[in-house]
This record gives C-alpha cells, sequence and structure tokens, in this order.
C-alpha cells in the first residue's frame, strides 16, 4: 500500500509531542493546565436558550455558505467593529477558523506563479494549520522569523525579490499567537503595499482581535479599504472561540472580495461541511451581541496587570499587547516545560512546538508558551509558581 509523501516529514502535532515530553513523568504537585489556548470565561446564558429553541433544525439540512440571517449579523458586526461595509456575498460561515485558513489556501492559491512554484509565507512561530495549507496545494512554505527584533511580527518586506516574486499568499496573524502582538495600521499599509506590488494575497488571521489592552486593534480589511487597495487582496478570518468564550461552536466566518469568497464557496459546495442550523442561530445571536464581549475583557484586561505584576522582574519579558499567551524567554523550552512539570505540576507548551527549523535555528527554541486562560486568582497561583520555579 502506498502513501503520499507529501506528508511524509511533518513533525508531530504540538500536544502530542508535549504528552511525549512530559506524559512519563509524574507531576511535582496538582497539575495546573497553561498549555492550550481554551477560554474558561462563562458565555451567555441565552447561547443554551437560543439553541434549544432551534434544536429541531437539526433535522434539517442547513445552508452552505451560512443562513441570511448569520451572514446579516456578520455583516453588521464587520461594519461597527471596524467600519467597512461587507455584502453577504462576501462572506461565508465557518467551522471555525482553522477550516477557513487551510480551504482559502486550497481556493485560492495558484499552481504557479510568475511561471514557477508558488510561495506562501508564514510567521515563525505559527498557527500550525498555515503550513499544511501550504504543502496541500504544492506550494513552497516560506517561514519568516517574527522575533523581538521584529516587533514579533514577520518582517516579509526583507525577503529576496525572487521569493517575492513567487508568492502567492502571505498568512498573517494579528493579535500574533503566541506573542501577543498587534499589527500597526503603518504596517497593514506597508504589508498591503507589499501584496500590490509583488500581487500576492494576504490572509488575515485575527481571531484574537476582541482581547486587547486599550485601544481595540486595528484591521487588514479596514486598512485595505482606506487605501483603496484591491478588494480581492486581503481576506480576513475571524471565530467565536476566543471572542465568546465558545471554542466547541466551531462558529466562525471568512470575509473579503466577491470573487475570492465566491471560489472557497464553490470548494465548500464541493468538498466541506456547513454548520448545523442550530448552531447558526446561536451564532447570529452571539455576533450581534456585545455586552458578553465587553465583560470578558475586562477580565483579560485583569490577567494582563496580574501577569505584569508577577514578571516585572523577569529579565526579557514583554507584556503582551493582545491576545492571552504569555510568551516567556527561558534557556529552553522543552528544559523548562519539563522543570515545571516534574517540580510543580504546571503544564505549558514549549516554543519550539510551534516554530519551524530554518537555517539551523528555531526561534521559538528558547519560550514557553503560558494560556491565561483559567480564572483569575487559579491563573495568578499557577503564574506565581511559574515565575519562582524558573526564574527565583
Amino acid at each position: 500500500m502506498n502513501f503520499p509523501e507529501r506528508f511524509s516529514n511533518l513533525p508531530a502535532y504540538a500536544f502530542p509531542r508535549l504528552r511525549e515530553l512530559l506524559d512519563s513523568h509524574k507531576p511535582g504537585g496538582e497539575p495546573v493546565a497553561m498549555t492550550i489556548g481554551e477560554p474558561q470565561h462563562a458565555y451567555p446564558e441565552w447561547v443554551a436558550e437560543t439553541l434549544a429553541a432551534h434544536v429541531h433544525e437539526f433535522a434539517k439540512y442547513p445552508p452552505n455558505d451560512g443562513s441570511p440571517e448569520l451572514l446579516a449579523a456578520i455583516s453588521d458586526w464587520i461594519k461597527g467593529r471596524y467600519g467597512v461595509a461587507v455584502s453577504q456575498d462576501q462572506i461565508m460561515a465557518l467551522n471555525g477558523t482553522r477550516e477557513g485558513l487551510y480551504n482559502a489556501a486550497m481556493a485560492l492559491c495558484p499552481e504557479v506563479k510568475n511561471g514557477q512554484k508558488p510561495v506562501i509565507l508564514t510567521p515563525n512561530p505559527f498557527y500550525q494549520v498555515y503550513a499544511i495549507a501550504a504543502i496541500s496545494v504544492n506550494a513552497e512554505p516560506v517561514f519568516v522569523p517574527a522575533t523581538s527584533q521584529t516587533g514579533h511580527l514577520p518582517d516579509y518586506a526583507s525577503l529576496p525579490e525572487d521569493i517575492l516574486n513567487r508568492t502567492a499568499i502571505a498568512y498573517i496573524c494579528s493579535p500574533a499567537n503566541p506573542q501577543g502582538a498587534v499589527a500597526s495600521e503603518a504596517y497593514w499599509e506597508d504589508l498591503i503595499g507589499l501584496a500590490e506590488k509583488y500581487d500576492f494575497r494576504i490572509f488575515a488571521d485575527e481571531c484574537y482581535s476582541e482581547i486587547y489592552r486599550d485601544d481595540a486593534p486595528v484591521g487588514a480589511l479596514q486598512v485595505a479599504a482606506r487605501m483603496g487597495a484591491d478588494p480581492e487582496r486581503v481576506t480576513i478570518f475571524h471565530s467565536l472561540s476566543k471572542r465568546s468564550n465558545l471554542p466547541g461552536l466551531r462558529s466562525g466566518f471568512i470575509a473579503g472580495g466577491p470573487k475570492s469568497i465566491h471560489r472557497v464557496r464553490q470548494l465548500r459546495a464541493y468538498s466541506g461541511a456547513p454548520l448545523p442550523l442550530p448552531i447558526q442561530r446561536v451564532s447570529a445571536r452571539v455576533w450581534a451581541d456585545e455586552a458578553h464581549v465587553i465583560e470578558s475583557r475586562a477580565l483579560y484586561q485583569q490577567k494582563f496587570k496580574a501577569a505584569d505584576q508577577i514578571f516585572e522582574h523577569v529579565k526579557g519579558y514583554e507584556p503582551p499587547q493582545a491576545g492571552f499567551f504569555l510568551w516567556l524567554p527561558v534557556k529552553d523550552g522543552e528544559e523548562a516545560a519539563l522543570k515545571l512539570w516534574t517540580e510543580t505540576g504546571i503544564r505549558v507548551l514549549p516554543g519550539s512546538y510551534l516554530s519551524r527549523d530554518v537555517n539551523g535555528e528555531n526561534p521559538g527554541k528558547g519560550f514557553i508558551r503560558v494560556a491565561m486562560v483559567a480564572p483569575t486568582q487559579e491563573m495568578q497561583h499557577g503564574l506565581i509558581k511559574l515565575r519562582d520555579c524558573l526564574y527565583d
């Protein structure tokens, strides 16, 4: 039996690697999970009521692209959040952003770019679906360091011209996972200008956009509209997982130029699964409500302050601008994760599991990622134990 070679060199996914690293060792205390970005704040009580009211619609095939009510709610949210008018034919509902981030590459990456194999750019470290999307469309993934020297965002403009001439898609996550960096309006302007010059698409993964300290992060679509860029240039991806503490709902959306979304919708019609109607009903109501988002964001803002106080004397600590991860400097991420587990029971993710080696260097090796999703008091207790174990 033959198997495809294109996926044969994939490293194990981050969490199986973590289990292999830690699970043969006993925890040094009551286990505390700070690895996965699974929000634990309360979601609105009426979510269950709305789902129950529409449970009979599990008996129906759902609209493939999203119900008119859901698409209208998303369109209204984009208009209110970013000041950009996006019609319903420019939006498609998703089973979480990962589906869209993968399938958009399948639908939109050309087979060749300027007569050569296309390139897909990705930050390094990065959300792992970016790399598998590139491999799946037979593009060359190019991993671009996103370090403190670059503001924890990739400097795509520094790439050689031969790479940029082959670039078909550039992924960018803002606020960034794992570092919490936010792309400024100037950053977006430069990136969109680069994409216009070299004719590539920008896939803007903005699923952490509603978790921030002070000012709401600027969005790629609003900057592109302000610049008068080609409407097909930027595609955005959002989700209710982080915004509304509903990761298990698996509900998000993709929005962009009408031609691009038409192609993504066409692919979904053949190969994808739409959101069940009861989930779409819940999603429409959740997108229309901001009160619960404001309440949750206030809790995260308390967590930011607590983390700053706990790590204020740790050399190299950089407060995240947004999101809910800490990207903490250590000598070696795997060694630090194992030490924490065996001495305290705290479970964190080595940064190298989110990055790739490039020219013998892994930009995540000297970091651990810590998720601040637990209730504030529990999170503070865990962070203090972490600090005392690794830094004192």
